[in-house]
């Protein structure tokens, strides 16, 4: 399927600060730092599957932030369908900031037995989580080094970090990706890219939760606050890999 692109906007040019591209968007940690972006300046480009939902929250976000919002078709396991997502992400303008949040999502509920496991379904996952970052990577860098600035955001998980069992699929995809960050990071942060590995330790939450699920879950626009501050700390102390999880009330 070829790429689509549907536009959000409220005004009629780029902003003079750039792209941020966000891939893997959904209701939640995907809108957050798409919204955030916006909310700083930014011409922003959601991407994800679902061309219908992404459409709907370009609309919120241009609407609530005053920005433009693009929302365009991407399936990460095609390397194709990556490339086309991306000549029309480029042709927005320069791109400052990427932030890869795709993941293959479960066939079913885990955990589940390892001999369960289909090789299409595991080949599914790595292709997303790990091979897709590469392709887009592979896209943006080349005019990151020419500029000699830029962001690259990686959203890993706890399962990029250990190995559990019924979750054979999320985590080899996971720890691939977290690889993948530190070679990245280490090749080109002479070259003035910031790349940086996120673990979201815990479940994210909906944004402005209740009280009481805040104590349980995490909060996506907090999540969006930190990568923020990421995407703006100082050259002389670049964070490569932070874990973030939520503050848990407890009895003394």
């Amino acid at each position: 399927m070829s790429t689509t692109i549907s536009m959000r906007s409220m005004s009629c040019s780029t902003s003079p600060r750039g792209i941020a591209a966000v891939i893997g968007v959904g209701p939640k940690l995907g809108r957050s730092v798409a919204s955030k972006f916006a909310h700083e300046g930014y011409t922003v480009a959601i991407l994800a599957r679902d061309l219908g939902k992404l459409s709907a929250l370009a609309e919120e976000i241009a609407c609530e932030a005053k920005a433009q919002v693009f929302a365009i078709r991407i399936d990460c396991s095609d390397s194709k369908s990556v490339r086309e997502a991306f000549e029309v992400v480029l042709s927005l303008g320069f791109l400052e900031v990427l932030v890869f949040n795709a993941c293959e999502p479960p066939v079913s509920s885990p955990p589940i037995s390892f001999t369960a496991v289909t090789a299409q379904s595991f080949e599914r996952s790595l292709s997303v989580s790990a091979v897709g970052a590469f392709h887009c990577a592979q896209h943006v860098i080349p005019g990151m080094v020419e500029r000699r600035r830029g962001t690259i955001i990686f959203t890993g998980s706890s399962a990029s970090l250990i190995g559990f069992a019924g979750y054979c699929e999320l985590s080899c995809g996971k720890f691939a990706l977290r690889g993948l960050s530190q070679c990245l990071a280490r090749e080109f942060q002479s070259s003035g890219i910031h790349v940086t590995h996120v673990i979201i330790d815990g479940v994210i939450g909906s944004p402005r939760s209740s009280i009481g699920e805040q104590n349980t879950t995490l909060d996506p626009d907090a999540l969006a606050q930190t990568y923020w501050h990421i995407h703006t700390q100082k050259k002389g102390a670049w964070t490569q890999e932070i874990d973030l999880r939520a503050s848990v009330d407890r009895p003394l």
